[in-house]
């Protein structure tokens, strides 16, 4: 079994109320998941309106799969016009 892991940092430049940058973190999330069927969350600046952190997590029994879907996820976050990608880091287990 592998595990991978990726953490994220955005920038909202949109995002001008924590309301907005619910919004779009739960469009975001919700689009992953179902896409993807990753599971993610927030992991930092809940409070900052233009910034989060977010964790994606993959399980299955190869780590090309793992590799490959995490990949995805970040291109389709890089896809979205009103996030900017500030970071990214893959860590498999």
């Amino acid at each position: 079994m592998v595990v991978g892991v990726c953490r994220i940092a955005l920038h909202l430049p949109e995002g001008h109320s924590l309301k907005s940058k619910r919004h779009i973190l739960s469009s975001l999330k919700t689009r992953l998941c179902a896409t993807f069927n990753v599971s993610v969350a927030e992991l930092d600046d809940h409070d900052l309106w233009q910034r989060s952190v977010l964790g994606i997590a993959c399980i299955a029994n190869e780590s090309r799969h793992v590799n490959r879907v995490l990949d995805q996820s970040l291109n389709m976050i890089r896809a979205v016009p009103t996030l900017e990608l500030l970071d990214s880091r893959i860590e498999l287990l």
